[in-house]
């Protein structure tokens, strides 16, 4: 089958388009990471241990471990189809307001004692949606990005991915630290920790009036038939199964020293929780003005000599590093920025890399439900299978368990062919 390519030109306002994709993707992962850093205090209204009730426990463990990630290749299905039917900007207006109507049903989710069982149904279908939105974020605002760059400048434009992923959970790490010490226990379990999500859906109205002026990057309306909404996996499977290639090692390794370090860092050398957090938001500070360097070391020399820097470093490095964590603030410091150094050679460039893979026609779906699939099967487990080798008292398999990962997508980074310097499938 043949594509069908259609003529339309690069944005007039680059600019503009950067901060369209980048304001609403910060507001969208504000969202999703301020019910991480606000579990505990939802649990306790939510989910209380003393409610008898055993469907309460299960719906708790529903929505935690499974609702969040794994509503994400679905996501990015669904809204990767309506960027490729509708247009870019018609799914990303869409998941910014799906996000944002789902932080506000978090934050007016009543508390267990009022509502009794409603209270845990109306949370898990709030994530149930936020899974969905963040899915077909990615999906659609990597497509935008991409095909917003002018030449030579497609991964400087893919690197503010992961600039605004990291800037919206930084503001959101913020704003709950500065809620917890200024209110009391007793405020924060009343109404505190419901203000982050009504200030989230504030955002995503303002994320949403951004985004509304942004220009379309592809007209699908050019085409005589729209495409289906397998037409991705069906024609195109050697290259969904190359996404999956391409992010099972990054996805690990980024949700472990984003995400998991200052935990494995506190059960496996002490470290207090204090120093572990103060060390995770030093590292993503350091690691969002990487992004953009990264992005323009790819656009001179290539993409693929920067995913090798990444997964043959992770390769070689993720188990000397890991043990170089001692019980010591600075020894966790200089291991989480060393690994952001190594991670930025995927980070920086992998909106690029997956969208000069699918032609034009079914570039968001093709990326987002293979993409979203193997996050989830990866990289939301990376926390859990760090925990897990623990408890069987092993928990120095698991920095093998991450060089294994990056070596196996190494292979693929050495297969792959050099993208960088093609002119992109419109």
């Amino acid at each position: 089958m043949t594509e069908t390519i259609t003529t339309t030109t690069r944005p007039a306002h680059p600019i503009r388009q950067l901060l369209a994709a980048s304001v609403g993707n910060a507001v969208e992962w504000y969202d999703w990471y301020a019910y991480t850093f606000l579990a505990t205090y939802i649990a306790d209204q939510i989910f209380p241990k003393g409610s008898g009730n055993s469907l309460v426990p299960l719906l708790s463990t529903f929505a935690v471990f499974a609702v969040g990630f794994f509503m994400r290749p679905v996501g990015g299905l669904l809204m990767g189809a309506v960027a490729d039917r509708r247009g870019r900007r018609a799914a990303l207006t869409v998941t910014i307001l799906l996000m944002g109507g789902s932080s506000l049903l978090v934050g007016l989710t009543p508390t267990y004692a009022a509502a009794g069982l409603l209270a845990p149904v109306v949370l898990v279908l709030a994530r149930l949606l936020q899974g969905l939105s963040v899915g077909g974020e990615f999906a659609a605002s990597t497509t935008f990005l991409v095909e917003s760059a002018g030449p030579g400048r497609r991964g400087l434009f893919s690197s503010f991915q992961y600039v605004s992923t990291t800037i919206g959970q930084l503001i959101a790490s913020g704003v709950a630290a500065l809620l917890v010490n200024t209110l009391s226990g007793g405020q924060m379990d009343g109404w505190g920790w419901r203000v982050p999500f009504v200030f989230g859906a504030a955002l995503s109205l303002f994320g949403f009036w951004i985004r509304r002026g942004a220009q379309e990057t592809r007209d699908p309306l050019r085409e005589k038939a729209r495409p289906a909404l397998f037409e991705a996996l069906r024609l195109h499977p050697r290259a969904s199964l190359l996404i999956c290639g391409i992010t099972a090692g990054g996805t690990l390794a980024y949700y472990t020293w984003t995400s998991y370090l200052p935990t494995y860092a506190e059960l496996n050398a002490g470290i207090s929780k204090g120093d572990a957090l103060l060390a995770g938001t030093l590292s993503l500070a350091f690691f969002a003005l990487l992004q953009p360097v990264g992005g323009m070391v790819s656009d001179r020399f290539g993409r693929k000599p920067l995913l090798l820097f990444f997964g043959l470093g992770f390769a070689l490095l993720s188990v000397p590093m890991l043990k170089l964590i001692s019980g010591s603030f600075v020894s966790l410091l200089v291991v989480q920025c060393a690994g952001m150094v190594l991670l930025t050679g995927f980070t920086s460039i992998s909106a690029a890399v997956n969208a000069e893979i699918f032609p034009a026609r079914v570039r968001a779906a093709g990326i987002g439900f293979p993409y979203s699939l193997t996050v989830a099967l990866f990289g939301g487990t990376a926390p859990y299978m760090g925990t897990l080798f623990k408890e069987i008292g092993h928990s120095g398999l698991f920095p093998w368990y991450v060089a294994l990962l990056c070596l196996l997508s190494s292979l693929v980074y050495l297969r792959l062919p050099e993208s960088a310097h093609r002119e992109l499938d419109r």
